[in-house]
């Protein structure tokens, strides 16, 4: 059995996907894809052989490709059940998957790179638009986390006692958002759940600034 894992460590989608596979101790290969505008190296025919759409992660198994960072995380969790990444109970469960679909479709995809370079471009858009953009969007995401997030409390994470997939994909948000300095006040519980997830060594192995291709 061979992981390999093509992903860049600024990237918060393939960020999720570390954090998967720490949690359950498996052992992959990093392959970086440096997606900075100055390399582009997601666009290169060698990595759309492996992503057609040109996007990372994208995780190789046994010569088996999967992408996009919610159907890998499933993938692994159907692979390798334990530990588990999901809580117990069905409706948590949902909840749990909602999150995770927050993050990555109502607040990532409406800011991440590919988005912000079409906005400058092809439409024309001022940094002081696309922040407008981005503030916005992210404001109106945790908001919505937050109220969840809050009548979940009496668990230590965001619904069980153990990180699930919507802690997976709410700390690299999380530290996107610090990193850019948004204002992370008014989210007191999600801040608390970060802080527990970023205590733990699969979280802290699978922070940007722990890969091999950090630079600052």
């Amino acid at each position: 059995m061979v992981l390999r894992l093509h992903n860049f460590f600024r990237n918060s989608a393939g960020h999720r996907v570390r954090i998967a596979l720490h949690l359950k101790g498996l052992d992959f290969d990093y392959v970086s894809v440096d997606i900075r505008p100055s390399a582009d190296r997601q666009h290169t025919p060698a990595y759309r052989k492996v992503n057609p759409l040109g996007l990372i992660p994208a995780l190789e198994h046994d010569g088996h490709i999967v992408t996009q960072s919610s159907a890998i995380v499933e993938y692994l969790e159907e692979l390798y059940p334990t530990p588990t990444l999901l809580p117990k109970e069905p409706l948590a469960r949902a909840r749990s998957r909602a999150v995770a679909a927050t993050v990555a479709g109502e607040i990532h995809a409406l800011n991440n790179t590919r988005i912000h370079t079409f906005f400058q471009a092809k439409l024309g858009l001022t940094s002081e638009a696309r922040n407008l953009w981005f503030q916005e969007w992210n404001r109106r995401g945790f908001e919505a986390l937050e109220t969840t997030l809050a009548a979940s409390a009496d668990t230590a994470f965001a619904f069980a006692d153990y990180p699930t997939i919507a802690d997976i994909f709410l700390v690299p948000q999380y530290y996107n958002l610090r990193r850019a300095k948004f204002d992370l006040a008014p989210y007191k519980r999600i801040g608390d759940i970060v802080a527990r997830c970023e205590a733990l060594a699969a979280f802290q192995k699978a922070a940007p600034e722990a890969q091999p291709d950090y630079v600052e």
